[in-house]
Parts: C-alpha cells; sequence; structure tokens
C-alpha cells in the first residue's frame, strides 16, 4: 500500500505554524507559503499495521525516499535500504532560521558599539533581506543559494557607489554567517563585483557662499509653523529655529543627527566639544558670541537639548523631524545645481576652513577624518595643493624652448 506523506508542524515551527498543523507539499507550493524544517510523516498500513511514523527528514525528497523503502521492505520496524546520501545526512540537521541569524548578527553589531549610521544600514539590509526572503518563502538560511542572491543584487535600485557599499554588507552578512558553520558554501558568489564607477573618489559638493545666504533668507520665510489637533493650537517651529540649527551645523561640522540631539554640556563658553581624539586629546570648535547666546536663550525655553521637540528623542525620529523641516527651506531656496542635503553644510564647514588656509591636517581633526579622505574628498579647496601643482608645472617647462621676441615698426612685440 502507498504511504501517504505529510507534515507535521511542531510548537516552534520556524515559520508560525499552528502546532500538531498538518500540511502537504502541494500546499507548499502554493505562492507565499512559509517553509519549516517540521518534520515529514508518513501514515498508512505496512503488513497489516496502521501507523503514522516520522521519516526523520524534511525534505519532499528524502521523505519519499524513506517511505519508498519502508513499501518494499514492507514493514514499519524493518531497516531499510536507503540511499547513502540519505544515510550520511543527520536526522536532525543543525539548521538556523534566517531570522535567528538576523537578530544574532544585528545583535554583534550593537555589541561592537559601531557608529549609530552604520548599525542603521545593517538594519535596513536585514530589513531587505526579510522582505526578499518572505517573497521566496524561505525560512531557514541555508535556503538561499548563489542565484537567489545575484537576484536579491541585482534587484537594488542604487548608484554605482552606494550599490558597492551594499555589495560590502552582503558579503560581511554571510561572511559571519560562513564564520560561524551555518552555511555549507558562501551564497555570495566570487565573481560578484561591484559596478563601475562604484570605486570612484565622491566629489564633495559644499554650498557656496551665495547658496548659503539664499537658504538663510529662506528661513525668514518660514514665518511660524503652527500645530493644531482640533481643540487647541501652538507653535510648531519658526524660521528662526531652522536658522539656529542651520548656524550650528555650518560652524561646528557637525551631522545632522549630532545636530538633532546636541546636548548643551558640549558648549563652554564659545566652544563647542566636537569629538575625543584616540591619543586622548579633545577637539573644539569655536563659534561667535552671537550664536552662543542665541543656544543658551534656546536651552532656557527648550532645555538642556535644545533641538529635540516632543516627546521622542529617538536618533531616527528627531533627525527625520529636522530632515522635513530643512526641505522645506530648501523648496523656498529656490534652484541648486546640486541637489540641496543637510549633510551639505558640513562640507561647507570644511570648504570655508580650506580656503582660509587651515591646514588640511587641523581641518581633518575637526572633521574626525584623515588628512587622506580629506585631501581626496576636498582637493579643489586646498590652496597649497594648486600652489604645488603650478610650481610642477612650472619647474617642469622653464628649461624648454621658448620662442623669440621681434619687435616690428609700429607694433606690439610678437613672440614667434
Amino acid at each position: 500500500m502507498t504511504l501517504s506523506l505529510y507534515r507535521r508542524h511542531r510548537r516552534d515551527c520556524k515559520a508560525g505554524h499552528p502546532e500538531e498543523f498538518h500540511s502537504g507539499e502541494f500546499d507548499e507550493r502554493k505562492k507565499g507559503w512559509k517553509r519549516c524544517a517540521c518534520p515529514i510523516f508518513a501514515s498508512g498500513t505496512l503488513s497489516g499495521r496502521s501507523r503514522r511514523q516520522s521519516t526523520g527528514r524534511w525534505e519532499w525528497n528524502d521523505a519519499k525516499a524513506v517511505a519508498q523503502a519502508w513499501e518494499r521492505v514492507g514493514a514499519w520496524d524493518a531497516t531499510p535500504s536507503l540511499p547513502a546520501a540519505i544515510l550520511n545526512e543527520p536526522a536532525n540537521p543543525q539548521r538556523i532560521s534566517i531570522a535567528d541569524t538576523i537578530r544574532i548578527f544585528l545583535t554583534k553589531c550593537e555589541g561592537a558599539k559601531i557608529a549609530p549610521a552604520t548599525l542603521r544600514k545593517y538594519r535596513t539590509f536585514t530589513k531587505q533581506l526579510t522582505e526578499f526572503a518572505n517573497q521566496r518563502g524561505y525560512v531557514m538560511l541555508d535556503q538561499f543559494t548563489s542565484a537567489d542572491i545575484d537576484v536579491f543584487y541585482s534587484g537594488w535600485k542604487l548608484g554605482a557607489r552606494a550599490k558597492g557599499k551594499r555589495l560590502g554588507t552582503l558579503r560581511a552578512f554571510f561572511r559571519f554567517c560562513m564564520n560561524r558553520e551555518w552555511l555549507p558554501k558562501n551564497p555570495v558568489s566570487a565573481d560578484m563585483k561591484p559596478p563601475i564607477g562604484a570605486n570612484r573618489v565622491a566629489n564633495k559638493a559644499p554650498y557656496t557662499d551665495e547658496e548659503l545666504q539664499r537658504i538663510i533668507d529662506a528661513c525668514d520665510l518660514i514665518g511660524t509653523v503652527t500645530w493644531s489637533n482640533g481643540k487647541e493650537q501652538g507653535k510648531a517651529y519658526s524660521g528662526d529655529d531652522l536658522k539656529d540649527f542651520i548656524w550650528v551645523m555650518v560652524y561646528t561640522g557637525l551631522r545632522i543627527s549630532d545636530a538633532g540631539l546636541f546636548n548643551m554640556n558640549r558648549l563652554k563658553g564659545n566652544e563647542v566639544f566636537l569629538r575625543a581624539k584616540k591619543n586622548g586629546g579633545e577637539v573644539f570648535a569655536y563659534i561667535p558670541d552671537w550664536l552662543r547666546d542665541r543656544l543658551n536663550d534656546r536651552a532656557k525655553r527648550r532645555g538642556v537639548r535644545p533641538f529635540v521637540v516632543g516627546q521622542s528623542d529617538k536618533l531616527e525620529t528627531v533627525t527625520d523631524m529636522w530632515r522635513r523641516k530643512i526641505g522645506k527651506v530648501f523648496e523656498l531656496a529656490g534652484k541648486f545645481e546640486e541637489r540641496p542635503t543637510p549633510h551639505r553644510f558640513r562640507h561647507t564647514f570644511a570648504r570655508i576652513l580650506l580656503q582660509r588656509g587651515v591646514p588640511v591636517a587641523d581641518v581633518a581633526d575637526l572633521l574626525g577624518d584623515d588628512e587622506k579622505t580629506v585631501r581626496e574628498h576636498y582637493s579643489r579647496w586646498v590652496p597649497e595643493r594648486q600652489a604645488r601643482l603650478t610650481k610642477i608645472l612650472k619647474d617642469a617647462f622653464d628649461d624648454k624652448p621658448k620662442p623669440k621676441l621681434v619687435a616690428l615698426p609700429g607694433r606690439r612685440t610678437l613672440a614667434t
């Protein structure tokens, strides 16, 4: 008699199916079905005995091989002749779900105290990977194949540099999995390359003085924005609030996330603490008296973190709120040659210093970067660079043949 096969779901089913729920091979081929590693059982009658018995397998083809072997022997208790590949495979393979893998990976990242911005990128990546797995009905990590990863990677609608960085994240994630021996083979193929232009140095685009002035003037056009819940009404923010926030970024070079969570403990007189250096030193930025007074006045009204408005002080919430507010200013400021973003205020900070002749090493300290990075990204605003290149060209052609000067009657001297 032919045995019937079905999957019997356990209480700890990784796909979340109810305990003792039965599913068949046909059910699991349906679109959107969430796969799991619950055991497949065989039921039927052999040698006059009706019985249900686990095949010890979780893949349908392997379970069918076990059931067919039982049928050939004709008894539940007999030791069937099974293919060597199945006999050598453990009955309960040590597998890990995609959800558990991601949870452990993010926990490791959090424990490593990586930068919040980097952690957000990892969270975004793992969220996209989870959505991709759900579309394919994957539950276990080892269900990913190289073909799946190729499709996942090709589906990213990103620029060349952004896609190249995301490939690095993809490799880091699966390298993490391989180091813990959760996969027999890395699904990220060795021939997967970043797109052309991914390694090209990005030119930073600071605001010009004219653009910066237009942005500040546009803050005055915002006026006072109010909030209302139908019963009450109040002031949400004003153009002066936006000016304070923008000036802090321009005068300190702080990123929008650091400016949004700015703590008045950073301010000592006219100096704003930026960061501690690896050698134990501290780096400060200097702000003028008028900006210092505006921040102190704001703190009296808003508290020790003057740019946190509302109940939430989560980094993502505060950053998104200021990003949307500044976006309205950009709309009112007119057209820009490069797309305006809050991060360009940090580039403007660097540009102003370099144009004033501040040494690259000092600018690197203030930005928290190394000299090489500053030279690569801000080279056009480093006066010493152009002076050095001019001298190189002058020295290179100084001893080369020169034209003879001929004085013509009634005309200027000509070079021949």
